[in-house]
């Protein structure tokens, strides 16, 4: 009975391990470029619920988003130099706060996708193929281009995962540090004031 047992633990890890080894093995490019594409094609299935069922359409965005960005990781860039005075609760708060906030800015952003060509940037070569990179993107249609950055980082899993994004220009970690910031000195650093007083 353990023997049998065994083999088919083996023949479970056998199945298992390479899918593990391919998911590790992706590049933050080829992340990058599966989360995108999962997500273009979710935003033409679900864009018709953007004006019936704006909830539901947003909750289709969320869905895709949550499996290649890391919302704690975005939670720590926005609070930057106060993330160390918060409490693990605050700071999950935080991380599901912004994922709302996120998907509904990135949803609305989107909701005009016609399938344009969406084309992949040249990446700068890094000496440390760990290191943080940005993965630069523009989506090309008619008269009108939209560049999307994409920061993206290793995780503990040794996964790569996006922490910050940039959308036509504007730097969305960047904006909402300004805003987190404000509301800082607004509210004397309490951070429970602040996150009942984000919008």
């Amino acid at each position: 009975m353990k023997s049998l047992r065994k083999i088919a633990m083996l023949g479970f890890l056998g199945l298992v391990t390479p899918a593990l080894v391919q998911a590790q093995s992706m590049s933050a490019l080829e992340t990058a470029e599966a989360g995108v594409a999962t997500l273009l094609e979710t935003v033409l299935e679900s864009k018709a619920f953007f004006l019936s069922d704006r909830e539901r359409y947003y909750s289709e965005i969320e869905g895709v988003l949550t499996t290649f960005v890391d919302f704690e990781a975005v939670a720590e860039v926005v609070m930057s130099r106060f993330a160390d005075s918060a409490t693990d609760q605050q700071r999950q708060r935080f991380s599901n706060m912004l994922k709302s906030t996120l998907t509904r800015f990135y949803g609305a952003s989107l909701v005009s996708y016609e399938d344009q060509e969406l084309v992949f940037l040249p990446a700068e070569s890094q000496s440390d193929p760990r290191a943080d990179t940005v993965v630069v993107m523009e989506l090309r249609g008619g008269d009108s281009t939209l560049q999307l950055q994409y920061q993206m980082f290793i995780n503990e899993n040794d996964e790569w995962k996006l922490k910050n994004l940039s959308l036509g220009g504007i730097n969305l970690g960047r904006q909402y540090f300004a805003q987190f910031t404000a509301l800082m000195s607004e509210h004397s650093n309490d951070i429970d004031q602040v996150l009942d007083n984000w919008q």
